[in-house]
């Protein structure tokens, strides 16, 4: 199931309460970048690592609104499979998994706030 999915579910059951949504989610995402680690390592380097495997371990960094930053990967275990956007598709998919739950400790924080919880 797709966190789409889901939402349409959610809203098809009439749950109206406050909620972190797909659509919050990628609104809370201001910048995507990718690169292969093989990338990284000759960014930071000059240098080939010489590790052929490290070309098939692709990266995500989303950079959020407020500037804070989160990570997915997908390594690939045969060469012969490695395609450079399916791999982008999973690391992407992999960095959204770990917004999800910062959305809902921010959005569980403002209706604690709102119900003088916490103070």
């Amino acid at each position: 199931m797709t966190n789409t999915t889901i939402e349409q579910e959610i809203q098809a059951a009439g749950k109206n309460a406050p909620r972190v949504k797909p659509s919050d989610v990628e609104l809370a995402i201001a910048q995507e970048c990718y690169f292969t680690a093989e990338q990284g390592v000759f960014g930071a380097t000059r240098a080939r690592s010489g590790v052929p495997a490290l070309s098939l371990l692709t990266i995500c960094v989303l950079v959020m609104r407020n500037g804070f930053t989160v990570t997915g990967e997908s390594a690939c275990a045969s060469p012969e499979n490695f395609d450079a956007d399916i791999g982008k598709k999973i690391a992407r998919e992999k960095a959204v998994d770990k917004v999800w739950p910062l959305l809902g400790y921010q959005l569980r924080d403002q209706l604690a706030k709102q119900a003088g919880e916490g103070a």
